[in-house]
């Protein structure tokens, strides 16, 4: 799946959105509390696991006095978490947010951190009822999913602030790993957001997915995300997964985590041009994340 780049319009709407927020906080330093947020939007949080069947009905039940055509009728809730394998829900009317508990607390933070996102968008409320399959196409779904989770990366990383630091620093891993550290957030989601929002005129692209030297698990796709900056989709076209892979595949080491391996890799433009471009390939235990940055045109060297 390739990011979504939000239009300008709507991006400045949800940025706006989110600075209310932070300013309601006092303009908070990093990392962000949650509980904070919740109390200023008065915004209540449970908990719901999709390994209890039990649980997950109880959960329900107890939400079925909002009245909303989602919550008189449950079968629809249960079966939108079981389908979808959903990690968490906004429930508009009670401005309630459910979270799957099965999940790591670094996780669930993210995921708490996109409803919030969801709750902060008025025009998110009437899609967040009703059976979406009727009512929602794929690419909007998509859309708004995007919106979320943009307004979620404004929050969590605290808008310029996150900004600021990040293109004070060097455009490579070591800067995402402290940036980590820093704003308390998972490594994906720091890696994310510095390939879509920093460093602003520097073409990037940023791959998640399996190391390519191991054996995909089950029917997993071997690159999940790419992760295009908007420097990046002004210069140069979209690069196949396939291309991507050998890519990867030609240096990554063959190791479950830390330093996988760097190489410089030829890109041509749209205009047929020939650029480097550094990748530099990493492993959290269960992905690969690859950075790549722009270095340079390439300059061929002929013989006389």
């Amino acid at each position: 799946m390739r990011n979504i780049i939000l239009s300008r319009s709507t991006a400045s709407d949800i940025e706006s959105q989110v600075n209310k927020v932070l300013r309601g906080l006092g303009n908070p330093e990093p990392p962000l509390r949650l509980g904070d947020v919740r109390q200023l939007l008065k915004l209540d949080r449970r908990y719901y696991t999709t390994t209890d069947d039990g649980y997950l009905r109880e959960t329900i039940s107890k939400l079925m006095v909002a009245g909303t055509q989602v919550l008189q009728r449950p079968g629809l809730l249960l079966e939108a978490v079981r389908k979808f394998d959903l990690r968490a829900l906004y429930l508009p009317d009670r401005k309630r947010i459910l979270l799957d508990k099965s999940q790591p607390d670094a996780k669930q933070r993210w995921n708490e951190a996109h409803e919030m996102g969801h709750s902060l968008l008025p025009w998110h409320a009437d899609l967040m009822l009703g059976d979406h399959e009727q009512t929602v196409t794929p690419s909007c779904h998509a859309q708004i999913e995007a919106e979320a989770n943009y307004a979620a990366g404004q929050l969590l990383f605290l808008q310029n602030q996150f900004l600021v630091a990040a293109n004070d620093s060097s455009p490579d891993l070591d800067t995402v790993r402290s940036l980590k550290a820093s704003f308390g957030n998972t490594f994906t989601t720091t890696f994310w957001r510095f390939v879509e929002s920093t460093h602003s005129n520097l073409p990037m692209i940023g791959l998640i997915g399996a190391n390519p030297n191991f054996p995909k698990r089950g029917d997993e796709e071997p690159i999940r995300y790419v992760i295009e900056s908007p420097a990046y989709r002004r210069m140069f076209e979209s690069l196949s997964v396939d291309r991507l892979q050998i890519d990867i595949a030609s240096y990554c080491r063959r190791s479950k985590g830390g330093p996988l391996g760097s190489t410089e890799i030829v890109i041509l433009d749209r205009n047929g041009g020939s650029h480097v471009f550094l990748f530099d390939s990493f492993g959290n235990t269960y992905d690969c994340l690859t950075l790549a940055v722009y270095q340079r045109p390439h300059r061929r060297i002929v013989g006389l």
